[in-house]
Order: C-alpha cells, then structure tokens, then sequence
C-alpha cells in the first residue's frame, strides 16, 4: 500500500493547495472580490469537490459583512433542515451567542402546516418571524421555504438580515434560488441546480471560521476545521 496522509490539519492544508492549483488552470487569473469571498468559496469547493461553484456561488447586497455583523451582535441562525443544523459548527455558535434552530419538528410548526395545507418549511418560517433579533435562515433543501421567506419579506411580515440559500434539486431548486439573487435580501446564493444541506452548513462555517481575516492576512482561517 503506498503512503498517505494521516495528519489531519495536512490533509486540509493539501485539499486547499490543490483546489488552488485547479483554479490556476480552469480559470487562470481568476480574481476573488475579497479575502473572506475567496475563503468562503473554496470551501464550498472544499466540501463539495465541485469547481462550478466558482461561477454558480453568489454573493448580493455586501452579504459578508452582514453576517459577520450578526455572528458579532449574538443574532439568531434558522436551518431548513436538520441535516444542515448538524453541519454547522455549534461550538463556534455558542462561543459567539449566536442562537441556532431547526424548527422542522417543531408542534407549532407542524400544526400550523396541516392547517394550511403548506410544507413544514414553508410553516417554520412563519414562526421564526416571531423572533425580532437580526435573523440568517440558512436553506439547503426547500425551495418553498425560499419562496415563503421572499414573499414574507415583500408584505412587510418578515425583514431576514441575510439568507444562505443553496436548496438542490429540480422542482424549483433554480427558480427559487433565481428570486431569490433578484431580490432586496442579502444572500448567498448557488445558481442552478446544485446545492444542498451539507454546503449551506459549510458557508456558514467559512464565514465563522474566516471573520478576521481582511485584518489577519489571507492565510488566517483559510485551512481552519
């Protein structure tokens, strides 16, 4: 059997090399918009093993700065699903007093959804705009809960500090996302198809594990687990 790496920090260290290296070839001089863009992107990559979202991944309305901005001000984190509230690093939450939910099996949530003949999703939005602090609904699997987060938003009923919205799949996954890009709300978003829970719970985590990094240097953060 022939040698490998058994470390984990260089495990990681090599993955980010080599994802750079890709980049140098598919896109050479290929310019990130920020530091903390460039570290949120590749670990997208990093966790999905997917070049595409070097285009696909979008960023509106100076969307970094507002999380970093509620992840400093002990904001709220609402998942769509459990899979993506299990990604994402609580620890790193707690330390920062951000609050973290998935309402999915929630009772209020479930009644509310069989009463109105909607999805769950979609149900535990209207209950997470209850809480009035600054608000990041985290989204990777529910195209509707997208839906019902921008048309909130529009009567006035709900006002999210920003969105990561990454749901996969084929009913309404891209034309979701699409709304969403086109909207007043400041987002992360992977246009198209692709997406998922495991990469909405990895965005979050770059943003954490990369907040200082305009002030510390490229390399702070960037290979953080």
């Amino acid at each position: 059997m022939k040698d490998y790496i058994t470390i984990p920090h260089e495990i990681t260290d090599k993955s980010f090399q080599m994802i750079q290296a890709e980049i140098d070839q598919i896109a050479p001089g290929y310019q990130f918009d920020s530091p903390l863009q460039e570290a949120v992107i590749k670990r997208a990559i990093h966790t999905t093993a997917d070049f595409d979202y070097l285009k696909n991944l979008k960023f509106t309305h100076d969307v970094l700065t507002v999380l970093k901005t509620v992840l400093e001000n002990q904001g709220s984190i609402y998942t769509d699903t459990t899979m993506a509230l299990s990604g994402i690093n609580k620890r790193r939450l707690d330390k920062l007093g951000v609050s973290y939910q998935c309402l999915i099996r929630d009772p209020e949530v479930m009644a509310i959804a069989k009463t109105k003949g909607i999805t769950r999703s979609m149900a535990a939005i209207e209950v997470a705009a209850k809480d009035k602090r600054p608000t990041v609904f985290v989204i990777g699997n529910a195209p509707t809960a997208l839906y019902k987060i921008l048309a909130m938003q529009e009567a006035g009923q709900l006002q999210p500090a920003a969105v990561i919205g990454v749901p996969v799949g084929f009913v309404e996954a891209a034309e979701s996302k699409q709304a969403l890009y086109e909207s007043s709300i400041p987002a992360i978003v992977a246009l198209g198809r692709k997406g998922g829970s495991n990469l909405a719970a990895a965005l979050l985590n770059a943003v954490m594990y990369n907040m200082d990094i305009e002030k510390l240097g490229d390399e702070y953060g960037r290979y953080s687990k």
